[in-house]
């Protein structure tokens, strides 16, 4: 009697998955998106960098053949560079001080006292820092002539505090509603007044807020070339947000080696102002204690 031959079951087949899920693909796709965007801040450092040491610099981003530090030496000159850094320290260096001050001055009772007129006026605030300073730039003109504040360094530097102040003031006023009452309460108690509290207690725990209010500020103006292009005549008064317009000759002929190397001379001023201070950036309200409860 013959056996017969068994038969092996068949395996179901198991349901083919997709070489990517839904979540992979997401994530691919959103660092590629992030790789472009990176990739259009770096080309534009990239191209910074080949170019201030390279003598025949074009728009074409390449490292030089040769690199050389002629570019460098050919800016760095009292004309070229160090009148107007020099100027551009002074003229933003003061506004940002007044910036500051008049900010914390007014975002203390903003923040600390209520009443009814209290939000019209932070919308108002707000709805101004949305003006082009180009619509406002012809009747300040006219006003800085009536006042004989035209072509002065310290009228400059006013209009730029005024400017820049309803943003430092939103800001200000954000930052200052995180140093918790009780402390000022305290102070009171121990005799101090508001202006002695606001200096010797709620601004020395604002230092993360102090300093993203001074760093903002500060680059804002350091940038800005339409109002001192306006408001200064002389050219031995013209921060270097307006003399880099040197390099630019007529029909279209631009020193590009010589304009790489005096823009990263000027953005050193804000590089560092940011190293300076970025301790101060990244922590919060040290209260060390303080409150008790």
């Amino acid at each position: 009697m013959t056996a017969l031959p068994r038969t092996v079951p068949r395996r179901a087949a198991l349901p083919s998955r997709p070489l990517l899920t839904r979540r992979t693909r997401q994530r691919l796709a959103a660092d590629l998106g992030l790789l472009v965007l990176a990739a259009c801040f770096v080309i534009p450092l990239l191209w910074l960098l080949f170019a201030s040491v390279d003598d025949e610099a074009t728009l074409r981003v390449s490292p030089p053949g040769s690199p050389t530090l002629d570019n460098f030496s050919a800016v760095l000159t009292d004309e070229i560079t160090f009148t107007p850094m020099l100027n551009s320290l002074l003229l933003c260096g003061s506004a940002t001080l007044m910036t500051v001050g008049c900010a914390a001055l007014a975002a203390y009772p903003l923040s600390r006292f209520r009443s009814r007129f209290s939000r019209p006026y932070l919308l108002t605030i707000l709805f101004t820092t949305c003006l082009p300073i180009t619509a406002v730039m012809v009747p300040v003109y006219g006003l800085f002539v009536q006042v004989e504040l035209i072509d002065t360094l310290y009228g400059t530097s006013f209009f730029l505090a005024t400017s820049q102040l309803p943003f430092a003031v939103w800001l200000m006023k954000n930052f200052m509603d995180g140093v918790p009452v009780a402390l000022e309460e305290a102070a009171w108690t121990d005799g101090a007044s508001w202006f002695q509290s606001l200096t010797r207690v709620i601004l020395p725990l604002m230092g993360p807020g102090i300093a993203v209010v001074t760093v903002y500020s500060f680059i804002m103006m350091w940038g800005n070339f339409f109002v001192p292009f306006m408001l200064i005549l002389s050219p031995e008064q013209l921060p270097a947000s307006v003399s880099i317009f040197t390099f630019f000759g007529n029909y279209g002929a631009i020193a590009f080696g010589e304009l790489a190397a005096f823009s990263l001379l000027y953005s050193t001023p804000v590089v560092l102002l940011y190293v300076l201070i970025s301790r101060r950036l990244g922590g919060g309200f040290t209260l060390g204690g303080a409150v008790k409860g």
